[in-house]
């Protein structure tokens, strides 16, 4: 499968995963449809949705208007709603979507500090249908980011987002009544507090086999990205009282000294909030992956794994690189790195470094170190590779169905919708000197074999 070199690091993914065991998948190419041109100027994060027999497509067009394409599956004809939004030179802006329990379609996105930007629709799974809100409680809700929609234990919708701006934010959020069509406050808080300090970057909630909702979380005292500090984790059985690892409430709004610190890392240390994920071992046992400087000041990965309500600290790599990143704006993912995983029944890791390219490990069960190459588990038709555009600086990036979450090669369907299209790399949010022409944004169903 092709994907971009490296990922613009821009944001946390705010939704619900799941762990997986990842087994051997070879996919086949069942359909491949073209959408339409859209904008390929910078990395920014389109959305897809599966509902029923319907599916929509959020992205900016190549005039860069927020848009959402709408298909009955089996037909390869799109209709088309422009929604009264366009997006800029920021990479911050995604759009993302999501269905509630009466079939009416939610849309957000274009927000990076301002007012709320969100969509409903007024007729169930009708995307013409979309109206836009200006307001869900009324309450901070002037220097919106990071929208993210996420389906609670309780079958509720929830919306969740930072108010505030980088270094200086709380995050809110808010559930959905699908009988009276409106948002309140899920907490009487917020339920991280920078209390005009700084700000909470969360990964999660992530459903692990314990049956809990994993959060891990570090604080930025400014938007320079150099500035996080103090990797801290909670979690919970409902997304509503929440804990730490010894099973001990933890009070909202949760404060940089409320929270539990898995590693008091300090502004400099090499803390990176996309850096980050939630895995487990064979035993179940939650590891949270991070990377940092280690002593000789080089940047390597990292997983914390919960050990008898006791976190050890295991150092997974060792690079000889540090990747210096700093200031503010959208920056170019160096080094990444999945959650850990179990494959084969080992615990697998893949990465990709800027130096040392690409691949994943077995790792040992006791010391989370390297013990050999691990092999793919999946297997994509070649018809999903290569770019089209003669541009130098464009790659190609890709949207996975939110219905299966994507995050995982293997989730039980046989069959999986993807989306592709390209785009030039960031620029830390602002215009490149030439912008490419606009790219064919496709959708490829596949089919497991």
């Amino acid at each position: 499968m092709s994907k971009s070199s490296f990922l613009a690091v821009s944001f946390c993914v705010f939704t619900v995963f799941t762990c997986a065991v990842l087994a051997q998948t070879t996919y086949e190419l069942v359909k491949r449809i073209d959408i339409e041109p859209v904008w390929s100027g910078h990395p920014v994060g389109f959305a897809l949705l599966t509902k029923d027999n319907e599916q929509f497509a959020a992205y900016y067009d190549a005039g860069q208007n927020l848009t959402v394409a709408q298909r009955s599956l089996g037909s390869s004809q799109w209709t088309f709603t422009k929604l009264p939004t366009k997006i800029g030179w920021d990479s911050h802006n995604y759009v993302t979507m999501a269905v509630d329990s009466g079939n009416f379609l939610h849309v957000s996105g274009n927000m990076h500090c301002v007012p709320l930007i969100y969509f409903r629709s007024e007729k169930p799974l009708d995307a013409s249908s979309l109206k836009q809100i200006k307001e869900m409680t009324g309450q901070d809700e002037k220097r919106c980011t990071y929208p993210a929609f996420i389906n609670s234990p309780q079958k509720e919708l929830l919306f969740t987002y930072r108010d505030g701006s980088s270094g200086n934010g709380k995050q809110i959020w808010n559930v959905y009544d699908a009988a009276s069509k409106k948002w309140t406050r899920l907490f009487d808080t917020p339920m991280f507090d920078g209390q005009d300090l700084m700000n909470a970057y969360f990964h999660g909630p992530v459903l692990g086999p314990d049956g809990y909702y994993h959060i891990s979380y570090m604080w930025r005292d400014t938007p320079d990205c150099s500035t996080n500090h103090d990797l801290s984790y909670i979690r919970s059985k409902d997304m509503r009282n929440w804990e730490n690892s010894r099973g001990e409430p933890v009070k909202l709004p949760i404060t940089i000294k409320t929270g539990e610190i898995i590693d008091k890392a300090q502004p400099g240390g090499g803390l990176l909030n996309p850096a980050q994920s939630i895995g487990f071992d064979t035993e179940k046992r939650v590891i949270i992956s991070y990377g940092r400087y280690d002593e000789n000041g080089n940047w390597q990965l990292y997983n914390a794994r919960l050990e008898d309500v006791t976190w050890k600290y295991y150092q997974t790599s060792d690079w000889n690189y540090r990747w210096d990143f700093k200031g503010g704006g959208t920056i170019v993912g160096e080094i990444s790195f999945s959650p850990v995983q179990i494959q084969e029944g080992k615990l697998v890791q893949s990465y990709r470094h800027i130096k040392e390219g690409s691949g994943r490990w077995f790792l040992d069960n006791k010391t989370l170190k390297p013990i050999g190459k691990a092999p793919s588990p999946v297997q994509y038709p070649k018809e999903l590779s290569g770019k089209e555009l003669d541009f130098p600086t464009v790659s190609v990036r890709s949207a996975w169905d939110l219905r299966d979450r994507g995050e995982m090669p293997d989730t039980g369907s046989p069959t999986r919708f993807v989306m592709y299209w390209e785009a030039q790399g960031t620029n830390r949010d602002r215009p490149h000197p030439q912008t490419p022409p606009p790219s064919m944004l496709r959708l490829f169903e596949i089919k497991r074999l």
